[in-house]
C-alpha cells in the first residue's frame, strides 16, 4: 500500500481558490431627518420658542406700562388711602409721598416712606403698600399716651417709651401730669423713667383699686426715686389737702398699702401730713421736707411717724 504524497500539486490548490476576489460594494445608510418619530419633538421645540418669545414680548409690553403707562401714575392725593390715624393730620402723611407724584406707584420706594412716617412722632408703626394699578395703603399705628409732661410753657403728651408728642386740637386726656424730663434728655432715659412711672401705676391700682385717682404729678427727676404728689387720701374729714410721697423705685404696691392704711393716723399725731418718705425699710418719716426747713431755724429734729406698721 503505497503512503500518500504529502503535498498537493499546485494545480489542484489553484482550482479551489477563487479565480478573482470580487469587491464588496459598500451599503449606503440614509438618515431620514423628519421622519415621523422626530416630528413631535420639533414641534414641541417651534411650540416652545414661539411661547418664550410671545412670553418675552408680553413681560417688555407688562414692564412698560406699568413704569411708564399714564394709568399707574400717583398723581393725586386721594389716591393715597390712609386708615389707623385719629391724631396724625393726613396733610403730614401725604407730605412724605411728595417726590412720589406724578411716578408711577411700582417705581415708590415702600420701606423709605414706611421709615418716613414712622419718623413722625404720633407714628409708633406705618405700613404701606401698592394697590394696583394707581393706588397706595397707608396703615398707622399711633402711639398712646400714659401722660401729661410739664414743659416750660405748656403740658405736652408723653407715652410710655419716653416719646414727646404735641397735643392734638380735638381729644381729651384724662392723665397725671409727670415732670422732671424734657427733650434735652437722652432718648434712652426718658424710656427708662416713663417704664417707671407706668410701673408704678399699675402697682398702685393693684394695691387699691382706683389708687391712680389720686395722683395728680409725678416728679421723674431722679430714677431711683419716684416722688408723687396725691390728693384725696384717708378718710379723715379735710383729706384733700395733697401730699407729696417719696415711694423710691421699687414695691411700690405695699408702699401704697402703707401709706393708705397709716395717713388718719399720721394726720391726728402730726397735726398735718404735707410729705412722706417710704424709702427706709423698717420706718416712715412724715413732713421730712417741712422739718428739715424748721431744723435750720429752730434745731428740731425731723418727726418720724408714730407705729409704723411693716410693708408686707
Amino acid at each position: 500500500m503505497s503512503a500518500e504524497p504529502d503535498y498537493l500539486p499546485a494545480d489542484a490548490l489553484a482550482e479551489e481558490e477563487p479565480k478573482y476576489l470580487r469587491r464588496q460594494k459598500p451599503v449606503e445608510v440614509r438618515k431620514r431627518k423628519f421622519g415621523r418619530k422626530t416630528w413631535p419633538l420639533y414641534r414641541r421645540v417651534l411650540a416652545g420658542g414661539i411661547a418664550a418669545l410671545a412670553g418675552g414680548l408680553l413681560l417688555y409690553e407688562a414692564g412698560h406700562y406699568f413704569l411708564f403707562s399714564p394709568g399707574v401714575m400717583l398723581e393725586r392725593a386721594d389716591q393715597i388711602e390712609i386708615a389707623g390715624n385719629r391724631f396724625v393730620p393726613r396733610d403730614a402723611i401725604v407730605e412724605k409721598f411728595s417726590a412720589d407724584m406724578g411716578r408711577s406707584v411700582v417705581r415708590i420706594s415702600l420701606g423709605e416712606r414706611r421709615k418716613a412716617l414712622e419718623s413722625l412722632p404720633w407714628v409708633e408703626q406705618a405700613g404701606v403698600q401698592r394697590v394696583l394699578p394707581n393706588r397706595i395703603r397707608v396703615e398707622i399705628t399711633e402711639r398712646t399716651p400714659v401722660a401729661f409732661l410739664r414743659t416750660a410753657n405748656e403740658l405736652s403728651l408723653v407715652d410710655d417709651c419716653g416719646m414727646i408728642l404735641e397735643r392734638p386740637v380735638e381729644g381729651e386726656f384724662r392723665f397725671p401730669v409727670v415732670s422732671g424730663i424734657n427733650e434735652s434728655v437722652p432718648r434712652d432715659v426718658r424710656e427708662q423713667r416713663m417704664k417707671l412711672y407706668v410701673g408704678f401705676m399699675k402697682e398702685i391700682e393693684l394695691a387699691r383699686p382706683g389708687a391712680d385717682d389720686h395722683v395728680s404729678e409725678v416728679d421723674l427727676s431722679d430714677g431711683s426715686d419716684v416722688r408723687a404728689t396725691l390728693t384725696g387720701l384717708g378718710a379723715a374729714p379735710g383729706n384733700s389737702s395733697p401730699i407729696l410721697v417719696h415711694f423710691g423705685d421699687s414695691d411700690f404696691s405695699n408702699r401704697y398699702h402703707l401709706l393708705a392704711e397709716n395717713v388718719d393716723q399720721w394726720r391726728a399725731s402730726a397735726g398735718r401730713v404735707d410729705s412722706v418718705d417710704l424709702r427706709f425699710a423698717r420706718q416712715v418719716v412724715v413732713n421730712p421736707e417741712g422739718k428739715t426747713m424748721e431744723a435750720n431755724a429752730s434745731q428740731s429734729a425731723p418727726q418720724r411717724a408714730p407705729a409704723a406698721r411693716k410693708r408686707r
